[in-house]
């Protein structure tokens, strides 16, 4: 490898963390700000458990998530070294069927990546692989929305290696992997966030019942045996690992309406 490409490859990972680090900052602290900070008192009955996070298990998170995002864009180095070599046809390919294709292209590598988290997920829980690979992930034991990216090196390469392995696998416009990795920090912010925002139907069951909810992923830090999905229900629904007082713990995180906010006293 010539000083040319070598400078190639140092600014592209460089790029991919200010990028994966501006995304993460961007939604872990604005998730806290809106929802810890300014509606705080609004979302006073959606708020699931009575007692929050130390405040210093916020910049243990986020130090740990610096580290996770480093990486992120070092496993990222393989797609953009098969890409410049001329190895990965896929996502130029993909971007010549047109917009439907990045519309379903974008739907399956998001439905692909639940699966991919669900199964990895199951298998770092094994007792064998949980020290090494997760423990540090469930050091939150009550979560904030700087857990999201707060994992050990192994579990943060299995989080990488979806990407790189999807788009070889499948022709994808980078268009769609972006959506997807945009989709994956929302959804993985909101649900470390503390805070039920999903809507209910009046016996107090998820409107969606086909998503995960803050209190399904909240379950999950509380008892880890439960609850492995990222997005959808499906996979613990269908394996038996939903934990079974989900429903119950859902219902009584929103059949109480939203507080409303307190009138400001002009002295």
């Amino acid at each position: 490898m010539d000083w040319s490409t070598a400078s190639l490859f140092l600014t592209h990972w460089l790029d991919g963390i200010r990028v994966d680090l501006s995304r993460y900052a961007i939604f872990a602290v604005g998730v806290w700000l809106v929802l810890w900070v300014l509606l705080s008192g609004v979302l006073a009955n959606r708020k699931i458990r009575e007692t929050s996070p130390p405040w210093r298990q916020l910049p243990i998170e986020f130090a740990a998530s610096l580290r996770s995002i480093a990486i992120f864009s070092t496993v990222g180095l393989s797609t953009f070294a098969l890409f410049h070599f001329g190895l990965l046809p896929g996502p130029k390919l993909a971007a010549s069927w047109g917009p439907v294709w990045a519309v379903v292209s974008g739907v399956l590598m998001v439905v692909a990546h639940d699966a991919w988290f669900y199964w990895t997920h199951r298998l770092i829980h094994r007792p064998k692989l949980f020290r090494a690979f997760h423990r540090r992930h469930h050091r939150s034991m009550n979560p904030s929305p700087f857990t999201a990216y707060s994992f050990d090196i192994g579990e943060a390469a299995i989080n990488a290696a979806f990407v790189p392995l999807w788009i070889v696998l499948v022709p994808t416009p980078w268009i769609a992997v972006d959506l997807m990795l945009l989709h994956q920090i929302v959804r993985n912010t909101i649900g470390h966030s503390g805070y039920e925002l999903f809507p209910a139907r009046a016996d107090g069951r998820p409107l969606l019942g086909w998503l995960t909810t803050v209190t399904h992923h909240d379950l999950h830090h509380a008892q880890a045996g439960y609850n492995y999905g990222l997005y959808f229900t499906w996979w613990d629904r269908l394996m038996g690992t939903e934990h079974p007082q989900y429903l119950a713990r859902f219902a009584a995180s929103v059949r109480k309406p939203i507080a409303a906010p307190q009138p400001i006293t002009v002295r």
